[in-house]
């Protein structure tokens, strides 16, 4: 069995004073471990820049995904890409990563900045052929993945960031490897390395980009089992095969609320310790059993989980709040984003009396909503979920 899998972030910046991007990125996954993702920029800026790039994306992904060969694709675009009446040339640069079986990966280069490649925690130099397909220069490299590969493509935003103002001709694209060089060895994950990359590139531009900029990661890991426990289970005589069933599972596990958190301690036969630290205001503190790898609150803080999720599928802007604060919400958030691939909830259906009094917010409800918000942010970072009721 493959046990490699793709820890796939992007993000973007627009043109000052644009709407629309003018860069587009789009993911399809062939199958459980083969995926295209094409990373397009178009002419210029704005509406005109949108409709090229994301034009050019989705009919590349989409082809390729079908198994249609490159040429094809390449002709296709060639063909479809409506022509600037300024310039006079339909024109959108692109960069395609084919990652197949999550053992192999076939990079495909148009015009845009080359993709940076570490290994080992080293600058790879990868070998490229030259292929000329519909009078196009595009280059291509075919390789066998490892185990902590990371790949950065980007668009030519990014190494022009600083034109004029921090540098003379840009942030060339040997800075911005070694800028990245370190931050891969840290381990974050490919959304945590793109946001660096684009809030750098942001800052560079004095916060008023001159041209779109975007970065998509790729980080090749192994898979990651983390379970997680929340509510004990509607019927009492269920707690222990629950408990023998979580405790089970390969992997870390996190057990989240009160009554939880003492029915687990009952079970290893280990004491619970609650700390009367609080990290902050608003998150109940932590506690401890042995055998456990982390005890949390559990609505309040899940709540505040899925608002850390939320947002890191946006435009990521909470990254640093949840990368370094010791709170239980922002312990959760660093283990489920950053280390976990495969996911099992362990969710109980008793129901907690305080959560039903009508003068608390919404969200306070049912906790069965919050794990299937929780679980649909988690599946959309490309984690696999599994939930078991009790």
């Amino acid at each position: 069995m493959n046990n490699l899998c793709a820890d796939i972030g992007w993000k973007s910046i627009n043109h000052d004073g644009e709407q629309l991007c003018g860069d587009h990125i789009d993911i399809v996954e062939q199958d459980e471990n083969s995926t295209v993702i094409v990373l397009a920029d178009g002419l210029g800026s704005g509406v005109k820049a949108s409709i090229l790039s994301t034009l050019t994306s989705k009919i590349i992904s989409t082809m390729m995904a079908e198994g249609i060969r490159l040429e094809e694709c390449v002709s296709t675009i060639a063909e479809t890409l409506p022509i600037c009446s300024v310039r006079g040339v339909a024109y959108s640069t692109f960069t395609i990563i084919h990652l197949i079986e999550n053992q192999r990966v076939e990079l495909i280069q148009y015009d845009n900045p080359a993709v940076i490649f570490f290994r080992d925690g080293d600058l790879f130099n990868d070998p490229k052929q030259e292929l000329n397909i519909c009078d196009k220069k595009v280059l291509k490299t075919q390789l066998k993945l490892e185990e902590g590969d990371v790949m950065i493509a980007m668009s030519d935003g990014c190494p022009h960031a600083g034109i004029g103002l921090s540098y003379n001709f840009g942030w060339k694209w040997e800075d911005i490897a070694e800028f990245m060089r370190g931050m891969t060895i840290a381990g974050y994950s490919a959304k945590t390395l793109a946001t660096m990359l684009v809030d750098e590139c942001n800052k560079e531009y004095g916060y008023h980009p001159g041209d779109d900029a975007s970065a998509c990661v790729v980080r090749i890991r192994k898979r990651e089992p983390m379970n997680i426990l929340f509510g004990p289970p509607k019927n009492r005589d269920d707690c222990r095969r629950m408990m023998s069933l979580f405790f089970s599972k390969e992997g870390k596990h996190i057990v989240c609320g009160g009554t939880t958190s003492s029915i687990a301690a009952e079970y290893l036969k280990k004491p619970l310790k609650v700390s009367l630290r609080f990290e902050r205001s608003d998150i109940p503190p932590t506690a401890t059993i042995e055998g456990v790898d982390l005890v949390t609150e559990g609505v309040i803080t899940i709540s505040k989980v899925i608002e850390y999720a939320k947002d890191a599928l946006a435009d990521n802007l909470l990254y640093e709040e949840w990368n370094f604060n010791r709170d239980g919400a922002s312990l959760i958030a660093r283990l489920l984003f950053e280390e976990a691939t495969d996911i099992n909830f362990y969710v109980g259906r008793a129901v907690n009396p305080a959560h039903q009094n009508p003068d608390l917010p919404i969200n306070f409800n049912i906790k069965m909503n919050l794990v299937e918000e929780l679980s649909d942010c988690l599946k959309q970072m490309g984690k696999r979920i599994k939930v078991s009721y009790f």
